[in-house]
């Protein structure tokens, strides 16, 4: 199996180019606020560059914080797996929201085993121009399965490990996120475990990436969406200040 490797900067960079709208946005507005400022001089320039300064800063510092957590931190070396116990011939699962930078590094690191992909994306609920620029670019897993959430499609008992890696808050609604966790509670075998990958709803990720962070849920709501799926907190881990690893059983 060829081996796939993440490039320098390949995160950040992927978030500019999947997100440039955004960019081209903040330089018209700073390059508006300078034009104005100049040529129209009065006791209220102060605003105008302040406002540039705050622009500058919140890109700037965005940016940095998604270079330490894509490309810096161990978030895809998938290191932190390292205490996880998956044995031979197990059947692993990978779910992802349309855009998928896991599954072959999965494959990689658990090449023993048999991976299943499933993808939930419906362009009708996830509007993001962002997902559809990232689908294009990154071609899915060979075999991915399209599902939907509240049908997921799993056999009782049939699978040792579900990933679902930056892509659980995607489900917006909290019954369905209930209903969908359920589903791989039950598909679940004896020794089973589900491990959930997420940005936080909390002080540092509004820091860096201001009413984005917003997109994301809190490990509150994370924690009573598992408890109603039925599903036992075993282990909340960090990667980064970030982001939490949930490891359900």
């Amino acid at each position: 199996m060829e081996r796939h490797l993440r490039k320098p900067f390949q995160g950040v960079l992927n978030i500019i180019r999947f997100n440039w709208h955004f960019y081209v946005l903040a330089f018209a507005l700073i390059t508006s606020l300078f034009t104005i400022t100049v040529l129209f001089p009065n006791h209220f320039n102060w605003i105008g560059y302040l406002l540039i300064i705050g622009i500058i800063l919140g890109t700037t510092l965005s940016l940095v914080a998604s270079y330490y957590i894509y490309d810096l931190s161990n978030l895809y070396s998938l290191n932190w797996l390292g205490d996880l116990t998956i044995k031979q011939r197990s059947e692993l699962l990978n779910i992802n929201a349309g855009f998928d930078e896991t599954s072959y590094l999965l494959k990689q690191k658990f090449a023993g085993c048999n991976l299943t992909v499933m993808d939930f994306y419906k362009s009708a609920k996830h509007t993001e121009i962002s997902i559809e620029r990232a689908r294009k670019a990154y071609p899915p897993y060979p075999n991915t399965m399209l599902i939907e959430t509240t049908n997921i499609g799993l056999s009782a008992k049939s699978i040792d490990c579900v990933f679902v890696i930056l892509a659980a808050h995607e489900i917006r609604d909290r019954q369905e996120q209930i209903i969908f966790f359920k589903q791989m509670k039950q598909a679940l075998r004896a020794d089973g475990k589900i491990i959930v990958v997420e940005h936080n709803r909390d002080i540092y990720n509004f820091l860096v990436y201001n009413i984005g962070c917003f997109h994301f849920f809190s490990p509150r709501r994370w924690k009573e969406v598992f408890k109603n799926a039925g599903l036992a907190l075993m282990q909340v881990k960090k990667i980064t200040p970030f982001i939490n690893i949930y490891y359900l059983t």
